[in-house]
C-alpha cells in the first residue's frame, strides 16, 4: 500500500478547503504504528485540502498495527528522516501505537525533528503514546496535554501538566500541541487538529 490513504483521484480535494495549500508530516517508526491512528487524520488531512507526507527512519515499509496485537497493512514512506526537515512543512502528527513511540522516542533524528517542529513554533499534533517523543524532545516544560494515561508520570516528569481529555489543544510556549487519549477520541483529534493547522 502506497499511503495511508484510501481516497481515489476523484476524491482529491479542491482548493479553498481548511488545509488548501499545507503541508503535513506524519512521523512513524518502520514498525507497531496503530492504523487507525495514522490513517484517520491522514484522511481528514486529505479531506480538508492538505497534502500529508509520511515521514519515517528508513525506507522500508511501515507496518501497522490493530489494538497493539494484530499486524495490518504497510505503508510507504515518502521521505525519510533524514531527508526531511521541519521547515519544508507547516504542522506534525505523532501517531501511536507502544511499539511505534517506543522506536520513534528511541531515534535521535526523529526526536531532533520533533523538537524543531516546537522550536520553529509550528503545531503539533500527537495521540495515544505519540507524546512519548515530545517527552524525549524536553518541549513539555509548560506545556498541558493528554494521552494515554500510561504517559502521565513521563509527561509530569519531563515538565508537563497531564488531563484526562477527549482532545487537549495547548498554546502555550509560542507553539501549538493538540494532543487525544486513544482512537475513541480520533473524531475529535482530528477535527481539533484541522482547525489548529489552518491557521498555521
Amino acid at each position: 500500500m502506497s499511503s495511508p490513504s484510501t481516497a481515489s483521484q476523484a476524491d482529491k480535494p479542491q482548493p479553498g478547503q481548511p488545509l488548501s495549500g499545507k503541508k503535513i508530516a506524519f512521523l512513524t517508526s518502520q514498525i507497531g504504528v496503530e492504523k487507525a491512528e495514522l490513517e484517520s487524520p491522514w484522511q481528514a488531512v486529505i479531506d480538508a485540502g492538505g497534502e500529508p507526507t509520511l515521514i519515517a527512519p528508513e525506507t522500508s515499509p511501515v507496518q501497522s498495527m490493530v489494538g497493539d496485537v494484530d499486524k495490518d497493512a504497510t505503508f510507504d514512506p515518502d521521505l525519510t528522516v533524514a531527508d526531511a526537515t521541519a521547515t519544508d512543512f507547516d504542522a506534525l502528527v505523532i501517531p501511536g501505537g507502544t511499539v511505534n513511540a517506543d522506536h520513534v522516542r528511541a531515534d535521535d533524528d526523529s526526536v531532533a525533528m520533533v523538537k524543531a517542529f516546537a522550536d520553529a513554533g509550528k503545531p503539533v499534533a500527537a495521540i495515544c503514546h505519540g507524546p512519548w517523543a515530545l517527552v524525549e524532545a524536553g518541549v513539555l516544560p509548560g506545556k498541558t496535554l493528554t494521552s494515554f494515561p500510561s504517559l502521565r508520570t513521563d509527561i509530569a516528569n519531563a515538565g508537563g501538566s497531564w488531563v484526562d481529555e477527549t482532545v487537549f489543544h495547548c498554546p502555550a510556549n509560542g507553539w501549538d500541541l493538540v494532543t487525544s487519549r486513544n482512537p475513541d477520541d480520533l473524531d475529535a483529534f482530528n477535527a481539533t487538529l484541522t482547525d489548529v493547522f489552518a491557521k498555521a
